[in-house]
């Protein structure tokens, strides 16, 4: 089945001018249509769905099917509605999504125009509206039903979990790489019961279980031309089900890090207080109203918790044999895991000005 005839499924108007593949995505295939309904120019975002990446494709369209219908009741008074929200289209059988002859699964979305995004904070200012951002979309999901979300990577942020595969790993050894990297191992294992933490006390019912989005970085969000206003949050093939701790130390790893994460000068990584403020500030000027008291209390852990968990990660697959992530060099997984490892060794040495920030923003808020 050619492009022309696929997008031919979904529920759209008008003529088709043209078509544009689009290659700056890591997980799903994904190419562009513009149409011309009655004179009004119309496009849409097309994917395939990585099966490999999600072994349920169905179960992913329909938590996605769900939030966003979810959010768009909270926002269908505003002005700029169709930029705050992904909107699904939906097949002419009315299905989320469109299965191929192969087994593939194909979905469409309205493209949401006229706006940008960012792939790294480069300004307090940014780190402000991403911090806004993720605590807007957590607060209009708040009386959302987790119940009915499907774990569309089940254990995704389970650091125990992920702690059994890397010990399994160093003892199978498969490709006699433990030796190279036993600083590496020590350091993490070192950590490791501090790296309970949040899990434990989430499996123990003491945080509340809340629908959470798992991949809080700012390139997730899109923001107005001139970037003065965040508008929404994309990407929501691993929202699920879990503790708002997961977002909120995604958020801080990825928008303070001062490096990129496979830097191979990772003795330069460190945590941008200035930028971890701003984001802070933004997040919690919405949050604060939602969160309970433990969750405030460990929002400055969960920046180094998540950093750990992807340190563990990366480690693992190296170990492995690199199965996991893409690497497109030698010793690839290595080089993220030290600058993970950077990160977390600058956290702790910034350890009271984190929490002495917070703290302010705290008493601020009142």
């Amino acid at each position: 089945m050619d492009t022309e005839e696929l997008i031919s499924k979904f529920q759209i108007k008008g003529e088709l001018i043209k078509i544009k593949q689009n290659n700056e995505g890591h997980i799903n295939t994904t190419f562009m249509s513009t149409f011309n309904d009655d004179g009004i120019i119309k496009k849409y975002t097309h994917q395939k769905i990585n099966k490999f990446a999600f072994k349920k494709p169905d179960h992913v369209m329909e938590n996605i099917t769900n939030i966003t219908n979810h959010i768009q009741s909270k926002i269908k008074d505003m002005k700029d509605k169709e930029k705050r929200c992904l909107e699904v289209v939906f097949t002419k059988d009315n299905k989320p999504y469109f299965i191929d002859k192969n087994g593939d699964y194909f979905r469409t979305y309205k493209f949401i125009d006229n706006v940008r995004t960012y792939q790294k904070i480069d300004n307090c200012n940014t780190a402000f509206h991403l911090g806004e951002a993720i605590s807007t979309f957590q607060n209009q999901l708040s009386d959302f039903d987790c119940s009915s979300l499907y774990d569309t990577i089940p254990n995704f942020h389970d650091m125990r979990m992920r702690y059994k595969s890397f010990k399994d790993a160093i003892i199978e050894d498969k490709f006699n790489r433990v030796k190279l990297v036993k600083n590496e191992i020590d350091y993490l294992l070192a950590n490791e019961e501090r790296g309970y933490i949040i899990i434990d006390e989430f499996k123990n019912n003491k945080l509340p279980l809340r629908v959470i989005h798992n991949d809080t970085k700012i390139n997730n969000v899109l923001f107005n031309c001139d970037g003065s206003e965040a508008l929404s949050v994309i990407d929501l093939d691993t929202v699920m089900a879990g503790t708002i701790l997961f977002d909120t130390g995604d958020m801080i790893r990825t928008a303070t890090s001062t490096i990129e994460e496979d830097d191979i000068n990772f003795q330069n990584m460190s945590l941008n207080l200035d930028y971890f403020k701003s984001l802070l500030e933004g997040y919690l000027s919405i949050a604060s109203e939602y969160l309970t008291k433990r969750e405030k209390e460990l929002i400055v852990e969960s920046g180094r918790n998540i950093t750990q968990i992807m340190a563990v990660r990366f480690l693992t697959d190296y170990i492995s044999g690199d199965v996991y992530y893409s690497i497109s060099k030698e010793n690839h997984n290595v080089d993220r895991c030290r600058t993970q490892i950077a990160f977390m060794k600058d956290f702790d040495k910034k350890s009271d000005a984190l929490n002495q920030i917070i703290k302010e923003l705290y008493k601020k808020l009142r």
